[in-house]
C-alpha cells in the first residue's frame, strides 16, 4: 500500500500539466563556405538601417598590440521550475553553449536562419540539484560571422561581428544547429544579453563578444534616445581591433579586452516564478488575482476566464479566516477550491503535503467499483474490485447505475470536483469526474442503485475501504513504466505487416524521441508496411517536436501564441505563427492511423494534429484529444506554505482569433464508439479499428 500510494500522491495531486515552450521542427539551411581553420574567410557585410545587400570581404585576424579576449567562461542559474525539471529528466541531454551570430537582431529580423559557419560550441557543466551550470568557450582567432555596419558614421566601414553566448542543446543530428534543428533569429532566454518581450524582444542589457577586424570601427556606447541598440541615435565611439566584450548594463558601456572574461548567461524576466510566498496568505491571494486579471491567458474569452468578483467574493473571506487562525490547510483548501472556478487543464495547484493529507482524508476510500459514461450517457460499471465492497453486495461488471444516494447519478458525477487534474474540454471534465464518482473518504458509506446485467434492479448501501489500485488504472498511470520514451514494432495482422510507433513522452531525452522515430519510419518503409499506426494515446505532453515533418513535405500552420503586453495593456502576437516544416529526410506510407484519447494533451496535441495533416492519415480514438493547448512557462507561482501554482499566460490563436485546439482537441475521423461491447472488450478496441482502417475493412 505504501509504495502504490507514494505513486499515487506523486503522480496526481499536482492539479497541473506542464508544457514546455514550444520548438519547432526546423528545415534546413544554407549556411556561408569557409575553409576551417583558415586565417582568411568571405564573410557578408551589411547595414543596420537596411535590408543586408550581399557584399564579400576578405578579413585576415588582426594584429593586436595589447591583450584581448580568448576564453569565455560563466554560470546561469534557473528560478523556473520548468526549465530545471526538464533538464533533470535529460529533455536536453546533449547540453552546450554556442557564440551566436546576433545579425538577425541587428537587422530585427526573427526568420533570419544562424549559419553554422559562425557557430562556436562550448563545453557546458549541470548540476541539477541547484539548477544551474557553468561552461567555457574559446574564441576562434577569426570568428566567421557576419559583419555589421553599427557605427553610423561612415557607410563604408567594414563593420564588426556581434555575438552572444546562448545555451543552446542539441535537440537532433550534429551538435550545430543545423537542418532540421536549425536557429532562427536571436536568443531570448539563458543568454548572455536581456531582452524584453514586451518590446519584441529588444536587448536591453547583458553582455555582447565583438570581434573588429581593425581598429577603424566603431561602436555604440549606449542605446540613445530611442532605448533601442543598434539604431541611428546610437552614441558611438572607436573600437581596438580584435575581441572586446561590451558591457551593457553601465552607462556609458564598457569595453574590456581582458584575457579571460566572465559573462553570465540569464534567464528571461518573463520566465521568472511570481514570487509571493513571503507575504501574508491574503497579501499572495490579492497579487495572485491581481496577476490573472492582465496575464491568464483566457482572459476575455468567453466560457473560459473566471467570473473574477464572484471566485474572490467567495474565497477572499476564507483566506483571511485562515490567516487569522494561523491554519496553513484551511489556507490550502480555499486555494484548491479557488482554482476549481477555471476551466483549464494546464492550471493547477501543488500543495506538497498539504495536498497529500487532502486525498488520504478525502479521496482514498473507494466503494469497490469503476464507472465509464458511455455515449448514450447511461453510466456503466467497467469494474469491480474483487472482494470489495461493491463485489460483496453483489454489484457486476456491466451494471447500469441509475442513482446515487438518491439522486440521478449523472447529476452526481456532474457536481463531482476535478480533484485530479482540471480539464478544459467539456468531454474531458465529465470522464474524469465519473472517476471521482466513487471516491470518497475512508468508511463513509453511500447508497448506490443498479442493474446487473439480465437482472433486476437494487440498491444497496456500500462502506468505502482505503484502495489506490483501481483509481491508478482509471487514470492511466503507468506503474511499470516504458524503458524508452518511442516504442516500435511490426504488427502482423491477417498476414499483413503493419509499422506501430508508440510515443509515450514528449518531455523525455528529446534527441532520442527523435532518433527512434525516425529509426522506425526508415525501418518499416524499408520493409514495405502496408499502412503506419502512431499512438499518441498516453503521452502527456512535454516539448512539441514537429514530428510530422518526417511525413510531409507541405508546411503545417498551427496557431500564433499571444501574451499580454503590460505596454499595451492587451493581448498581442510574440513571433511568428508556429508551423511544423518539412524535414529533410521525408518518409511516405499509403495509409496512416494516429490513436489520440484524453491522456493526450498539450505538446502531444500538436503532434497529433501534424500527424492529422500528413497524406493518408486519420484519426482513431474513442475521444479526441484533451483539448489542452497553452503555454506556461511564464505562469508559475510561488505561493506561502510551500504551495506552488500553475496558469497559462499564452495562447494559441487561428486568423479569425479562435483558440487553437484548446477546449476541442483533435477530433477522430474514425470514432470508436464508447459503448458497453467496447468498454467491457478485452481487446484494444481502438488499435483494431485502426489495424482494420489500414488493411481497408
Amino acid at each position: 500500500m505504501k509504495n502504490r500510494l507514494f505513486q499515487i500522491l506523486a503522480a496526481l495531486v499536482i492539479l497541473s500539466m506542464v508544457q514546455m515552450s514550444c520548438i519547432n521542427s526546423y528545415s534546413g539551411i544554407s549556411s556561408q563556405s569557409s575553409t576551417p581553420g583558415s586565417a582568411q574567410t568571405a564573410v557578408t557585410q551589411v547595414s543596420p538601417t537596411s535590408l543586408p545587400v550581399p557584399t564579400t570581404v576578405a578579413i585576415q585576424a588582426p594584429v593586436v598590440t595589447a591583450n584581448e579576449p580568448f576564453r569565455i567562461t560563466g554560470s546561469f542559474k534557473w528560478t523556473q521550475e520548468i526549465q530545471g525539471t526538464l533538464a533533470d529528466n535529460i529533455i536536453f541531454a546533449e547540453r552546450q553553449v554556442v557564440l551566436t551570430d546576433l545579425h538577425g537582431f541587428v537587422i530585427r529580423n526573427k526568420q533570419w536562419e544562424l549559419p553554422v559557419d559562425s557557430q562556436v560550441l562550448g563545453y557546458v557543466q549541470y548540476d541539477p540539484k541547484n539548477g544551474s551550470g557553468t561552461y567555457e568557450l574559446s574564441l576562434p582567432e577569426v570568428p566567421q560571422g557576419t559583419l555589421n555596419n553599427v557605427g553610423n558614421k561612415n557607410p563604408q566601414d567594414t563593420g564588426v561581428q556581434i555575438f552572444a553566448v546562448s545555451y543552446s542543446p542539441n535537440i537532433y543530428g550534429g551538435p550545430f544547429e543545423a537542418g532540421d534543428d536549425r536557429s532562427l533569429g536571436w536568443p531570448n532566454d539563458t543568454a548572455s544579453i536581456k531582452t524584453d518581450s514586451n518590446r519584441d524582444d529588444e536587448i536591453t542589457g547583458g553582455k555582447l563578444i565583438i570581434w573588429s577586424p581593425d581598429d577603424k570601427q566603431q561602436f555604440p556606447t549606449g542605446f540613445g534616445a530611442d532605448n533601442k541598440l543598434f539604431t541611428p541615435d546610437d552614441p558611438v565611439a572607436p573600437l581596438p581591433a580584435g575581441y572586446t566584450v561590451v558591457d551593457l548594463d553601465t552607462n556609458p558601456f564598457t569595453f574590456s579586452q581582458s584575457s579571460q572574461q566572465d559573462v553570465t548567461l540569464y534567464e528571461a524576466q518573463e520566465v521568472k516564478p511570481h514570487d509571493f510566498s513571503t507575504e501574508t496568505y491574503t497579501q499572495a491571494f490579492d497579487d495572485l488575482v491581481s496577476f490573472l486579471k492582465t496575464d491568464y491567458a483566457f482572459d476575455g474569452i468567453p466560457g473560459k476566464q473566471p467570473n473574477w468578483d464572484q471566485a474572490v467574493a467567495s474565497i477572499r473571506p476564507r483566506v483571511q479566516q485562515a490567516e487569522q487562525s494561523h491554519d496553513s490547510y484551511a489556507y490550502y483548501e480555499a486555494l484548491r477550491d479557488f482554482i476549481y472556478a477555471f476551466k483549464d487543464g494546464h492550471s493547477g495547484l501543488d500543495g506538497g503535503n498539504l495536498s497529500k493529507r487532502d486525498f488520504q482524508t478525502n479521496y482514498l476510500g473507494s466503494l469497490g467499483f469503476t464507472v465509464r459514461v458511455l455515449d448514450d450517457k447511461s453510466v456503466m460499471v467497467d469494474s469491480v474490485i474483487s472482494g470489495g465492497p461493491a463485489d460483496a453486495a453483489g454489484m457486476k461488471v456491466g451494471a447500469i447505475i441509475t442513482q446515487f444516494n438518491g439522486k440521478p447519478v449523472m447529476d452526481v458525477i456532474n457536481s463531482e470536483p476535478l480533484f485530479f487534474g482540471l480539464q478544459s474540454s467539456d468531454f474531458a471534465i465529465l470522464y474524469y469526474k465519473a472517476i471521482m464518482l466513487t471516491r470518497t473518504k475512508p468508511d463513509a458509506q453511500a447508497t448506490v442503485s443498479f442493474t446487473n446485467p439480465g437482472g433486476s434492479s437494487r440498491s444497496v448501501t456500500l462502506k468505502a475501504v482505503s484502495e489506490v489500485d483501481s483509481l491508478l488504472k482509471e487514470l492511466n498511470v503507468n506503474q511499470t513504466p516504458d524503458l524508452l520514451p518511442v516504442q516500435l514494432q511490426t504488427l502482423t495482422v491477417n498476414g499483413t505487416n503493419i509499422g506501430y510507433i508508440q510515443v509515450n513522452s514528449n518531455e523525455d531525452d528529446l534527441n532520442l524521441i527523435l532518433r527512434l522515430f525516425e529509426r522506425g519510419l526508415k525501418d518499416f518503409q524499408q520493409n514495405k508496411v502496408a499502412g503506419l499506426i502512431i499512438d499518441l494515446r498516453n503521452n502527456g505532453g512535454g516539448v512539441p517536436l514537429g514530428l510530422a515533418g518526417f511525413l510531409t513535405n507541405q508546411t503545417i500552420d498551427l496557431g500564433q501564441l499571444e501574451y499580454y503586453n503590460k505596454l499595451t495593456g492587451k493581448f498581442e502576437p510574440q513571433d511568428q505563427p508556429d508551423q511544423i516544416q518539412p524535414n529533410q529526410e521525408q518518409y511516405h506510407f499509403d495509409k496512416i492511423a494516429v490513436l489520440v484519447g484524453l491522456n493526450c494533451d498539450s505538446a502531444c496535441e500538436l503532434e497529433a494534429y501534424g500527424f492529422s495533416k500528413a497524406p493518408g492519415a486519420v484519426v482513431v480514438g474513442e475521444y479526441p484529444t484533451a483539448g489542452v493547448e497553452a503555454e506556461v512557462s511564464r505562469g508559475q507561482i510561488k505561493m506561502p506554505e510551500g504551495i506552488s501554482m500553475q496558469f497559462p499566460t499564452g495562447r494559441e490563436v487561428l486568423p479569425d482569433g479562435s483558440l487553437f485546439l484548446e477546449g476541442t482537441g483533435v477530433q477522430p475521423t474514425l470514432k470508436v464508439p464508447v459503448d458497453q461491447s467496447n468498454v467491457l472488450s478485452s481487446e484494444d478496441v481502438v488499435l483494431t479499428a485502426a489495424e482494420n482502417s489500414i488493411l481497408g475493412k
